[in-house]
Formats: C-alpha cells, structure tokens, sequence
C-alpha cells in the first residue's frame, strides 16, 4: 500500500509527527540534488526516478530540492525550476509518496516576497493532497539568527500558506545550517499548527554533540525532521562514516525522525548516490550504486520493514 495511503494528513502531537490515526510515523528517501540549470543534478527530477524510488527503495518520501540564489536558480530561471519541481510533486501524488517542497537556500530572509509567491502558488496547486511537505528555508547560515531574522522571515511565509493550506507540514530550517535546533527550541514559533524544525547531519562531521542538541530541542518539545543527512563529511565528499551513520540511524529511530537522505544524483562525489553518467530515470542496476548509495538504498529497503 502507498504511503500516504497508509499514513494520511500528518500532523504534529508534542514533539513527534503522527500519522491520520495519531500514531507516530517515520519517514524515509531521498533528496534530489540541487535544481539548478546546468548543475547536474537536474536531469534527475522527472516521474521516472519517483517511480523507481517508490517501487523498488521502499521509500516514502522524496525532497525536491529547488535552488534558489545560486547561478541557474529560482531566482535567474523561475519557469524552469519550477517545472522541475512540479514534475516531481505530481509524479509523487500519482505514487503515493510524500514529498518535502524544499526552497533550498542559505539566505531566504533576503528574499521573502519570491519564498512567499513560491510557497502561496505550491499551496494553491497542491495544498489539498497530504502528500505535501513545505520546507520554507533548508540552512540558514552560521551567523544567522534564529529569534532576530530566521523566525519572523519563517512567520511570514507559514502566514501565507496557511491562509491557503491550513494543514499540511511546514518545516523550518534552524541556525548553523539547520544543526542548532536547542536554538530554535528556546523561542519557538507559536500560534501555528504543525510546524516542524529541520535537524542536518552529515556522519562524517558531526557526532554526539550535535544529537545531544537534538535531544534537548525534543525534550523541550519540539518536532524535528531530518530534511537532509549525508553518510560522509559536510562537505559532502569522503568515505561512508558507517560507525557513526549506525549511530544516527539508531538516533532517528528511536526518535521516529522522518529523514531524506543526500543525494540522488551523479556527482563525483562520496554523498553521490550514483557513479557519474548512469540513465537519469531509473531502471539502475547494482553496478551504478557508489558504496554510499548502495548503503542508503538499503537502509531504505528495511526502513518501513522494521516498523
């Protein structure tokens, strides 16, 4: 059965998400690499891959990373990244996938006007389907602060979708590209249902100090998913950190933190799902996968299987 067949509307109860029966849900898949004209990346938003991470993964998620400022972004090519988006969207409704709508961006406060047209337009097109997940600011950077500028830019743009979308997930990217959640959980947003908090990890580079900030956002009651994480450094080259990754993913599950992991795609990179050149629309075999993305197809193959 589908996912959102399965789960439904998601909600927030406390600090876990809850599926339409008000159980706990966890969910699990892939992020896309950046949407960005030229970047590589790109090629990979089309129905195909959704079909064939929905099939044959076992995923119930897939995060639409849509870039935003750099070069071949939202901002320069509007059309074009939004196509590619919207590709996605509607190849994850017709296979019963969530999907995280992602403004991939590192400086969204310098742009509320597009994030809030962006996100207005989403909501009016999909805002009805429970598959949908709002990801308003994906890594606000290191100096930017939670109370002072990434909460109200967050405030205002929550304001537009829920004038439209009163239910579906928003989630909200925390300081230090989205690691300082004990930040966010000492002035968290209210007076809005079903906000969620945005927890990065890459196993490579952060460990035990980074979950125990994790833990005391939970313990002060807020909601976390793990829109991005990566098996190797936060640069996102390296080998598999498989010690440290066990220990994530025991960390997540005890947790039920839904994540999505970085990234399918085919950069010569160790984050790469893929080795450079494979077919663009599914249909991959063994020999395609790098040892990280064979190690997170794997994961995602048992995730749900475990419940």
């Amino acid at each position: 059965m589908a996912p959102v067949t399965t789960y439904g509307f998601l909600s927030v109860d406390g600090n876990q998400i809850v599926d339409m029966h008000g159980e706990p849900v966890a969910l699990a898949g892939p992020s896309l690499f950046w949407s960005n004209n030229n970047w590589g990346g790109e090629r990979f938003y089309n129905s195909g891959v959704v079909h064939e991470v929905a099939w044959n993964w076992n995923a119930s998620l897939i995060r639409a990373a849509m870039g935003v400022e750099a070069s071949g972004g939202y901002l320069e090519d509007k059309e074009s990244n939004l196509a590619r988006v919207e590709t996605v969207i509607d190849a994850a409704i017709k296979e019963g996938l969530y999907v995280i709508v992602d403004w991939h961006s590192h400086r969204a406060e310098e742009h509320p006007e597009e994030a809030v047209e962006f996100f207005t337009h989403i909501a009016r097109e999909y805002g009805e389907f429970p598959n949908i997940i709002y990801e308003i600011y994906n890594e606000p950077l290191e100096d930017t602060d939670w109370s002072e500028t990434i909460k109200p830019y967050a405030e205002e743009v929550i304001r537009a979708i829920r004038a439209i979308d009163p239910q579906n997930l928003i989630v909200v990217g925390t300081p230090s590209w989205s690691q300082d959640v004990d930040v966010a959980a000492q002035d968290p947003i209210v007076g809005f249902e079903n906000i969620v908090y945005a927890l990065h990890f890459y196993a490579g580079s952060h460990g035990q100090e980074l979950r125990d900030k994790a833990q005391e956002a939970l313990d002060q009651g807020l909601a976390l998913m793990v829109t991005e994480w990566g098996t190797v450094n936060a640069d996102g080259d390296g080998q598999i950190a498989a010690e440290e990754t066990s220990l994530w993913l025991e960390f997540m599950r005890e947790n039920n933190l839904s994540h999505a992991n970085w990234a399918l795609n085919d950069k010569e990179e160790g984050a790469s799902m893929f080795y450079p050149g494979v077919d663009t629309d599914g249909g991959w075999s063994d020999d395609d996968f790098t040892a990280s993305g064979e190690f997170v197809r794997s994961i995602l193959l048992e995730w749900h299987a475990v419940e």
